[in-house]
């Protein structure tokens, strides 16, 4: 498992939480074995009790794209340096069972599964994940979407630096706000063109003279 792979970590947990919906999917021991994904041995040390950590953990993260986002790189920074100095990893190299075309081991780090329980083995691969990031590509790359009120997390792998959503759903709809809001104002401009037209016609008009009119 490469280490880029381990920043969705991060987003996934974030995203558990949808703070402007007032939706929380982190509920259940069941919604925080589902975040681990194919990391089954560590996803079944969850117990109740990891559901309130899950979620102080989840928080700190907001926070970190949070300021990423606000442009605060330096409180980013601090802030995931915390997480990784409270939740430490065990990097190994691994190659598991994949081998290239010659037979030979495909080597590549891979975080040890070993923490003393779930809410601390979860938050050692997503900080670790995130910082990798964090540094292999800036702090820019990490983002905020700016769909009202999504605010999901994402991670910016785009050339050049563009994205500003977290899915192609909330472009859509960010794209389509933006149609219909700059529909209304021409339409609004144009009401408004039309009601005062006459008046400054009226006002012209009366301001002329009448023929034959004039001084003695």
């Amino acid at each position: 498992m490469e280490l880029a792979y381990y920043s969705d970590y991060a987003v996934r947990l974030v995203n558990s939480e949808e703070p402007g919906r007032n939706k929380d999917a982190l509920t259940t021991v069941e919604a925080i074995r589902e975040l681990f994904g194919p990391s089954t041995q560590m996803a079944r040390r969850a117990t109740d009790s990891d559901v309130t950590r899950f979620r102080s953990v989840r928080a700190r993260l907001r926070a970190v794209f949070e300021a990423a986002d606000g442009g605060d790189e330096t409180l980013a920074v601090d802030l995931l340096n915390s997480l990784l100095l409270e939740f430490p990893v065990s990097p190994q190299i691994s190659g598991h069972d994949h081998r290239d075309d010659d037979g030979r081991p495909l080597w590549h780090l891979h975080l040890a599964d070993h923490p003393s329980n779930a809410t601390a083995g979860y938050a050692a691969i997503a900080a670790m994940g995130l910082a990798f990031h964090l540094t292999e590509h800036g702090v820019d790359r990490l983002g905020l979407c700016e769909a009202t009120p999504c605010r999901n997390a994402y991670l910016d792998t785009s050339t050049n630096r563009s994205r500003r959503y977290c899915s192609d759903r909330c472009a859509t709809r960010a794209n389509v706000a933006a149609y219909r809001a700059r529909k209304r104002l021409e339409t609004e401009r144009s009401a408004s063109t039309g009601r005062t037209a006459p008046s400054a016609q009226r006002a012209s008009t009366s301001g002329e003279r009448r023929p034959g009119a004039g001084g003695r």
